[in-house]
Parts: structure tokens; C-alpha cells; sequence
């Protein structure tokens, strides 16, 4: 079985723990205007058909606002947020795909904005700092939010105890763990902010 797009882009071990895209207000109001005038030239086209049945060609007209709507629709559909075990990334594009993702270990901070109509829909805004090149990542009005916000913190959280490799691993004795941190903060792996709260994390365990 073949490959989707998604699932070509994934690392090793890497999995989609969730996906989502923008509210279906995005898709509804970019296809409002093609909804009516698609229903204003069936309406128009079919009062003139009784006059001149030569008017029915007029319904060819039809294919311009419903392709227009298609094309939206597709757009939509392909521009997909998601949350792996490493990653948030964000896919758009139909044929030409555009990728940009944002390492969960790089995200400093995540800023989540609801109106009152978001908050009574469901939909608002997410913005992901990052200390990498992008900066700030905004995924604007997308659905469900907070499953997403929560989504993306759960995962950064368990990064530090199901990573391998360049990931922190857990050991038994919390003064190796610290050790291990630190050389991995020396080597520029973790940040310093990352090596503080895990550290101090892990003294409030002993």
C-alpha cells in the first residue's frame, strides 16, 4: 500500500498524534459568494429558459463559481496542523505542498486566543515561539484549540522520557539523569532553560 504524504514525511519511531485543519468557518465563508451567485445564475437562467430555451446554454456559467468553490474546498482540505511525537507541523498546498515544522524541544512557549464566537464554535488561534530560525509559528483559527494546545504539551512533556538518541533518557539514579542533562545542554542538544526545569524536576523527586 502506498505512502500518503504524511506518513512519507515521518521519522523513524516518529507518529501523528493528532490532526487537524482550520474551522469549517474559514471554508464556509470563502465559499459563501460562489454559493450565491451559483444559485442566482440557476435562478436567473431558468426564469429566462421559458422565454428562450436557447437561454438554458447560461447554465454553463454554473461551472465558473462551482469550480471556484471546488478549488476552495480543496484548499481547505489540504491545509492540515499536526502533532507527532517530535514535531508540530503544518502542511499546505494541493500539488505543490509547502511544509513547516517546528521541533517540540525548540518550543519555548505556546500562546492559545479564543474570542467569544471561538470560544461558542470552537475555533481561535495558536501561536508556537520557538527558539528556531522561524521564531513564532501562528496557526490561525483552526478547530478545537485547546485538544491541539494540549496535544502539543503532552507530547513535548513525554518527549523527555520516550526520546532515544539526541532525546534525555530516564535512568534510575537522578544524579546520572543530571549529569546526562547537563552534558547534553554542553553539546547544545537541550537548551539551558530545558536543563533548569528538568533538573529541577528531577530533584523533587529524590
Amino acid at each position: 500500500m502506498a505512502k500518503t504524504y504524511i506518513q512519507s514525511m515521518l521519522g523513524e519511531n516518529e507518529r501523528v498524534l493528532l490532526v487537524t485543519r482550520q474551522h469549517w468557518f474559514v471554508l464556509f465563508s470563502a465559499i459563501t459568494a460562489e454559493i450565491f451567485i451559483t444559485l442566482v445564475i440557476i435562478a436567473a437562467v431558468s426564469a429566462a429558459t421559458l422565454y428562450n430555451p436557447l437561454a438554458a446554454f447560461g447554465f454553463v456559467l454554473v461551472l465558473i463559481p462551482v469550480i471556484s468553490a471546488a478549488r476552495d474546498i480543496l484548499i481547505w482540505n489540504n491545509h492540515e496542523y499536526l502533532v507527532t511525537n517530535r514535531r508540530v507541523i503544518q502542511i499546505s498546498g494541493i500539488f505543490n505542498k509547502n511544509v513547516v515544522d517546528s521541533s517540540l524541544e525548540k518550543v519555548n512557549d505556546v500562546k492559545m486566543s479564543q474570542s467569544f464566537f471561538g470560544r461558542l464554535f470552537d475555533y481561535g488561534d495558536v501561536e508556537i515561539l520557538t527558539a528556531s530560525e522561524i521564531g513564532v509559528n501562528l496557526f490561525k483559527r483552526i478547530g478545537d484549540p485547546v485538544k491541539f494546545k494540549t496535544a502539543m504539551l503532552n507530547a513535548k512533556e513525554k518527549l523527555g522520557y520516550e526520546g532515544t538518541g539526541a532525546h534525555v533518557r530516564l535512568a534510575d539514579d537522578i544524579p546520572a539523569q543530571i549529569a546526562e542533562l547537563d552534558e547534553l545542554r554542553k553539546q547544545g542538544i537541550v537548551t539551558e532553560t530545558e536543563f533548569q526545569a528538568k533538573k529541577r524536576e528531577l530533584l523533587a523527586k529524590m
